[in-house]
């Protein structure tokens, strides 16, 4: 009976240790889990990073290209408008005084 008994406590001291050993384990792989979740996060987002880096070069490079495309029109127009108003200055004067005056 004794003997019984005896086996009964070495039976559960060892499922105890194999529980702790199993929880030990466990834990160790959940850290590993977090470490890989945090390098694969880590990579992504410094990928994701170089992306945005690429595409904000290209963009600005493109809004440059546009911007003095608009700038060259509106100098452009500038120019037409100052030689309009030049040559037609004196004709436009006397249209407008003749139209409010009448």
């Amino acid at each position: 009976m004794q003997d019984m008994i005896r086996r009964i406590v070495e039976a559960d001291t060892k499922a105890k240790e194999l529980e702790k050993q199993n929880q030990r384990a466990a834990e160790k792989e959940k850290l590993r889990i977090e470490e890989e979740a945090r390098a694969i996060y880590t990579r992504y987002m410094e990928d994701a990073q170089k992306e945005i880096d690429r595409n904000d070069a290209y963009l600005n490079k493109r809004f440059s290209r546009k911007l003095a495309d608009v700038s060259a029109k509106q100098e452009s127009a500038l120019i037409k408008m100052r030689a309009d108003y030049e040559q037609n200055r004196d004709r436009w004067v006397d249209e407008l005084v003749s139209r409010v005056v009448g």
